[in-house]
């Protein structure tokens, strides 16, 4: 798939089917999850892996009962790693480059699923502690949850703020 045709055909996916993710479309996936920038390419976030329907179900209860996280097959959680990033970097690297390290990682898995023919959405809201919990009490803070699997919904394009709202010449 061109990459133009996956930024139009990426979607936020609130309904699943039951089909599972195949093993080797995940791997891909988060190969190229590994190939996103970061910040002194230190990388400084994780992805845990949330298959388990029983933990798949606590994140739905964690992000204001948001049942597609249960429903969908696998959730992506992405965390940030402070640590990692103030090592080099201090207090900026801290508060700011984990997040934006997390956050670029959650994009990247967000198109190369897309890339997959997979569908997600992304998830911000929720109880961080929970989401530790869940991740078997991890100190790393939550940045995002992703619902990965066979979207069993086709939603129409969504409006888009023109350009010239978005992007100011200087």
């Amino acid at each position: 798939m061109e990459f133009r045709e996956v930024i139009d055909r990426r979607r936020s996916i609130r309904v699943y089917s039951e089909g599972s993710v195949d093993p080797a479309a995940l791997e891909r996936i988060l190969r190229a999850v590994s190939r996103a920038p970061s910040a002194g390419n230190l990388q400084a976030y994780r992805i845990f892996v949330v298959g388990s329907p029983s933990k798949r179900q606590v994140l739905a209860a964690a992000a204001g009962d948001q049942e597609f996280l249960a429903q969908a097959p696998l959730d992506l959680v992405f965390f940030a790693d402070p640590d990692r990033s103030a090592a080099k970097y201090g207090r900026r690297g801290a508060s700011l480059y984990a997040v934006q390290d997390a956050t670029i990682a959650a994009t990247f898995a967000v198109l190369a699923a897309t890339n997959e023919s997979l569908s997600t959405v992304w998830v911000g809201a929720f109880d961080e502690a929970a989401v530790r919990a869940v991740c078997g009490g991890t100190k790393l803070r939550p940045i995002a949850i992703i619902a990965l699997g066979h979207g069993a919904e086709d939603p129409r394009e969504t409006s888009r703020r023109d350009l010239s709202e978005l992007v100011k010449e200087v």
